[in-house]
């Protein structure tokens, strides 16, 4: 086995265990394995680390030449972010939801990373790629998570019409208030973190190509992105929509980031080479 791929065997199975028993927590309305879901989630997280440590020290820069490392560098980032959100905020209820997604993206990463050393394109050799892209990908990280919240509000809120919010599992689980509150902290953050990353990629763009912005799909679709967030947060702001309003927007939403990211850096990678950012 390749040494840049000794560690991510290791973190894909600790995701997808802890992934298999925070869903059946949910499933079968119990708490048993809760703790060791976030315990094993937790070890998911240190090895893809090491994971990623490895790569980047073989590119000399943050892991990130392809769309298959980027799409690794996401997972980490997300997995992270949520195990944080887990233990701080005792949000274990969308553990049943940010472990899937983060062993469905490390597994697909996983199908079609290259076993050899990865070389960073010319054009990414640059001081500017790890806060770009750093910028870029915590950002659609937040965006995940608010995808996450988004979908335990909807689940809960079913269950409390159908009184059927009754039992070991929904004991301490928080309040629909307060998962909308959440989910609004994190599209913020994750637009803030867009915003940014646009920023220092045009900047970046000048430096680089003597322009800010060439209009390549990923800049389109990122400003796209960008504007439907924006209009997210404002719907909230002036029209009031909270709740299952919301929550089902960010979903909406959320299914067009997941396409563009897909769609256009395997298919128009343009300048960015197949990248995020």
């Amino acid at each position: 086995m390749p040494m840049d791929t000794l560690w991510l065997l290791p973190a894909l199975a600790c995701y997808a265990l802890s992934a298999a028993l925070f869903v059946f927590d949910r499933l079968s309305g119990r708490t048993q394995a809760t703790g060791y879901a976030v315990a094993i989630l937790g070890a998911g997280v240190v090895f893809h680390a090491f994971d990623l440590t490895a790569r980047g020290l073989q590119a000399g820069n943050i892991p990130v030449a392809n769309f298959a490392q980027a799409l690794s560098f996401l997972a980490w980032l997300t997995a992270l972010a949520g195990l944080l959100m887990i233990v701080r905020l005792r949000l274990a209820v969308i553990g049943a939801f940010v472990a899937p997604a983060v062993t469905l993206a490390l597994g697909a990463a996983s199908l079609t990373m290259s076993s050899g050393r990865v070389v960073l394109p010319a054009s990414l050799r640059s001081v500017w790629l790890p806060i770009h892209v750093t910028l870029a990908i915590l950002g659609y990280a937040m965006f995940v998570l608010a995808a996450s919240v988004s979908i335990a509000y909807l689940a809960y809120e079913s269950r409390l019409k159908s009184k059927r919010a009754i039992g070991p599992a929904n004991e301490g689980a928080p309040s629909l208030e307060k998962l909308d509150r959440i989910n609004y902290r994190l599209l913020g953050w994750g637009f803030i973190m867009l915003s940014l990353a646009i920023v220092s990629g045009a900047i970046w763009a000048d430096a680089r190509w003597g322009h800010f912005w060439s209009w390549e799909p990923i800049e389109c679709w990122s400003l796209a992105i960008w504007v439907l967030y924006a209009g997210l947060l404002e719907s909230r702001l002036t029209i009031g929509w909270r709740g299952r309003r919301a929550a089902a927007l960010t979903l909406v939403v959320f299914s067009l980031l997941v396409v563009s990211i897909v769609g256009v850096n395997l298919i128009f990678p343009g300048k960015h080479g197949g990248s995020f950012g």
